[in-house]
């Protein structure tokens, strides 16, 4: 049975991946857009929208009817916590408004664990440059654990993802920062998004974070 996916995020680096491994399974995706001229409407089972995840009514208007919302939705170049707090709280606002009950949303491997109690993010040797990404999506996973009517999910990488190749093939966990037998933490964007349509299709976690990787 397909799922009637409506998605946030979809002209992004994991959006577009996202789009792309939906569209090949064959399930009808709405991707609610600010600019849906920029998108391609080739696909017969692609619907594309103009809409604000700033407004609460757009949302709810946009989303209502479908089995299950996912967010691919990021802080942006400027790191701001805070804006991806509100972006949150707005989406899941939304969501309770109209009905559905399932989201899946891409999270930050900044505060999966390396150690007890210690999260990647605070090591010595994260890089600076992401630390505000990293803290935009720790405190956007606090809004969601906060979440107490909707069956939500939060999907965070591995520590590197980047555009590759789809093997269709990943691990998972919880929080705990995954890695391989080299010592690397990685997932290609093709292969996550795998991960995020195979969790539509066939769910194993409830109101909980879990991480992908190799």
């Amino acid at each position: 049975m397909k799922a009637k996916i409506a998605l946030f995020g979809a002209t992004g680096m994991i959006g577009q991946r996202v789009l792309n491994e939906a569209l090949r399974r064959g399930h009808p995706v709405t991707a609610i857009v600010r600019d849906p001229a920029s998108m391609d409407l080739s696909n017969p089972n692609l619907m594309v929208v103009a809409g604000d995840v700033m407004d609460v009514e757009s949302i709810a208007q946009k989303v209502v009817g479908h089995d299950v919302v996912v967010s691919t939705l990021g802080p942006g170049l400027d790191a701001d916590p805070e804006k991806l707090v509100t972006i949150t709280r707005s989406l899941l606002e939304g969501v309770r408004h109209s009905g559905i009950k399932r989201v899946i949303a891409v999270g930050g491997a900044g505060s999966l664990e390396v150690a007890p109690g210690v999260q990647l993010a605070d090591t010595p040797q994260f890089p600076p440059a992401w630390k505000g990404i990293a803290s935009a999506h720790r405190d956007a996973l606090d809004v969601y654990k906060q979440e107490q009517k909707l069956d939500w999910v939060n999907v965070s990488p591995a520590a590197l993802i980047e555009p590759g190749t789809r093997t269709g093939q990943y691990r998972t966990g919880t929080d705990q920062l995954l890695t391989n037998a080299h010592g690397e933490s990685k997932i290609s964007a093709e292969d996550f998004a795998v991960a995020i349509i195979d969790e539509v299709e066939q769910p194993h976690f409830s109101r909980q974070r879990f991480c992908v990787a190799y």
